[in-house]
């Protein structure tokens, strides 16, 4: 924004500067980056609600302890914006998500302050106490702080790294900041006062502790006294859960006053305690913006906006997303059903599954960041008769693997998973990518696996799913529009792995997967411009493969190109292993897999994602003429 006026933080170019300022100076820098987070944001897009609620403590941080020789680690990383801009890197947040430019998450090679790169939640406290015993081992000296949301908290992998770094006597500072709490404001005065007693120096006894309180705040405060009695109890007497794993809890304590982050943080800096501390801290998310308070789960993750009115600006057009035509397939199919049931680990509206809430909201069920239990937890529904669907992103899926196997497949539990963002997502990058579902579904037994190419067809397999009771389902699919199809009214079964075919033709055969139909369907008709008659096959499952086709297809073509895109080992593997076990692949037939490489795919739109990695309809169009170049040249001097 042009007439952005940013004096202070036009002066801070390191965290040194920053250091430099006197603490009665904070509270304008943390004004005018609150304003820069917003300004940065509204041009590229990105998380924005998370950062703002965090500008303070971002600060206090940096100012208190010594980034980044003191590792700072940030869970998840969506709220790392303001971190960004006063660790070096303003000069780049408008590349911030764009090819070339800087990660909307933390990562470790793109600056000396981010320790620890991230994209999932809940790593923190791990990598964290990872760094703080190997700190240790080789008798180093250095803080180790780690902020971790309340929302990830609701996560299994920060209480297992809670309970390992309580049994320790590795010094860590856990910050919990917590953005869904609110506190009165005397009682979180006095929370904060009595956090910096207690970090300052050593109290024999509550009733020390007490009558230190009773001196500060006279008995006109009443029920706040009594407020802050319990609390006092709480820090010391050990009755926290935090207390109960080993940490030395602190809290809570108000995140966006700085006279009172400021003396705890260089209390703890300082410090003579030992082993590990958490601080309770509650933030507002969101703090600052205009446009927050009405809607706060909007500005989570926004597009591009206007920064005078809010208006957020959506690319043109008004075709469904893949997520919206699931979200009423179900809704539509769980109104006539009672026993389907969805599943959603923290992500209602990313899934589309709060529509499905508001219709059936005894039909919807939000277990938090959890996805291990969301997939155990579906399977314990499925025993019972209930139709489970486990909505989870393919990138977030990665973390309920082990239940995947154990709890549904070697049971044969008919559980179905609905796979949201599947495939290149491209700002959101390499964390968020759902390119592996595919390789580590295949391989597990009594699985389906169903790929829409167009939103009818997720229709119809959605519907194939919630129907379908032999084993565990799933139905895999990309974020963004669908390609304009006609809606079905009603929707229909399909056939258990087997696919369609959409052009008939000769000498190659081309086998899409899921949405790459629409380029294939570019490359045949540029291939029947240069005399090639050839095949398209919408293979629609990725398992069980349809065989009967694969066989057929190899008696009458002379090659066959198979588009996937996800990583190698999915269904073109799975595809060419069985031509080769078939005996199909000798001297006379070629068989080419177009998948996407082993390598990590950086963050950048996702049409250059697709040409970079030669899935784009020029890159499949050369890889199709090399497999029948003869054809095409024979084709060519007929018609000369």
């Amino acid at each position: 924004m042009s007439d952005l006026q940013t004096p202070l933080l036009d002066k801070i170019k390191t965290v040194d500067d920053l250091r430099q300022l006197p603490e009665t100076m904070l509270s304008q820098l943390v004004s005018e980056l609150r304003d820069d987070t917003i300004a940065a944001v509204s041009q590229t897009g990105g998380h924005l609600g998370a950062g703002l609620g965090v500008v303070e403590l971002t600060v206090a941080l940096h100012y208190v302890f010594n980034t980044p020789h003191d590792r700072l680690i940030w869970d998840v990383g969506h709220q790392a914006y303001p971190h960004k801009i006063i660790t070096g890197r303003r000069d780049r947040m408008k590349t911030l998500r764009q090819q070339g430019g800087l990660s909307g998450f933390t990562k470790r090679s793109e600056s000396e302050f981010d320790p620890f790169g991230a994209g999932h939640s809940s790593t923190s406290i791990s990598a964290g106490f990872g760094m703080a015993v190997a700190r240790d081992s080789m008798k180093l000296r250095n803080h180790v702080i780690a902020v971790i949301g309340d929302g990830a908290m609701s996560a299994g992998m920060a209480y297992e790294a809670s309970n390992n770094a309580g049994a320790s006597q590795s010094d860590m500072i856990v910050i919990l900041n917590d953005n869904d709490m609110s506190i009165a404001q005397p009682v979180g005065a006095l929370s904060a006062y009595l956090s910096e007693l207690i970090t300052s120096r050593p109290y024999h006894s509550i009733r020390d502790l007490v009558k230190e309180v009773a001196n500060r705040f006279p008995d006109e405060i009443g029920q706040a006294a009594k407020k802050a009695k319990n609390l006092a109890r709480e820090i010391t007497g050990n009755q926290s859960l935090f207390s109960k794993l080993g940490f030395f809890h602190i809290g809570p304590i108000d995140g966006h006053d700085l006279t009172h982050l400021l003396p705890i943080l260089k209390n703890l800096r300082d410090r003579d305690i030992t082993g590990p501390v958490l601080v309770h801290v509650v933030t507002e998310k969101g703090k600052g913006h205009p446009f927050s308070a009405s809607n706060s789960e909007k500005y989570h993750a926004v597009p591009k906006f206007d920064i005078i009115t809010g208006e957020q600006k959506k690319p043109a057009g008004n075709l469904p997303s893949y997520t919206s035509v699931f979200s009423d397939t179900l809704t539509s199919l769980a109104e006539k059903d009672k026993k389907i049931v969805a599943i959603t680990a923290a992500m209602p509206s990313g899934t589309g599954l709060n529509k499905m809430a508001n219709s059936c909201p005894n039909q919807v069920f939000d277990v938090g960041i959890a996805e291990q239990h969301a997939v155990t937890f579906a399977a314990g529904m499925s025993t019972e008769g209930m139709r489970p669907f486990c909505a989870i992103y393919s990138t977030f899926l990665q973390r309920g693997y082990d239940q995947l196997i154990h709890d549904v497949c070697l049971q044969n539990l008919p559980v179905r998973f609905a796979i949201d963002r599947a495939g290149l997502v491209g700002a959101d990058g390499a964390t968020h990518a759902g390119i592996y579902d595919l390789v580590y579904l295949s391989c597990l037994p009594n699985m389906t696996i169903m790929c829409p190419s167009d939103e009818a067809e997720l229709v119809h397999m959605t519907y194939t799913a919630a129907i379908y009771d032999d084993g565990p389902i799933a139905v895999r699919y990309p974020r963004g529009t669908g390609t304009g199809v006609l809606i079905p009214e009603k929707p229909e079964p399909l056939a258990i792995g087997k696919a369609r075919v959409i052009t008939e033709g000769e000498t190659l055969a081309i086998v899409s997967i899921g949405t790459m139909l629409a380029t294939c369907e570019e490359v045949i008709t540029r291939l029947s411009k240069k005399g090639a008659n050839c095949t398209l096959v919408d293979a629609r499952f990725a398992k069980p493969i349809d065989k009967d086709l694969l066989d057929r297809l190899c008696k009458t073509h002379s090659a066959l190109l198979i588009v996937e895109e996800g990583a190698s080992g999915g269904f073109a593997a799975q595809a060419m292993q069985y031509l080769v076990n078939a005996g199909h692949m000798d001297s006379n037939f070629k068989v080419r897999a177009a998948t996407l490489p082993d390598s990590v795919i950086d963050h950048a739109e996702r049409d250059f994602q697709l040409e970079t990695v030669g899935l784009d309809a020029t890159s499949l169009l050369q890889q199709a003429e090399s497999l029948i170049s003869d054809n095409i040249n024979m084709a060519n001097s007929a018609h000369s």
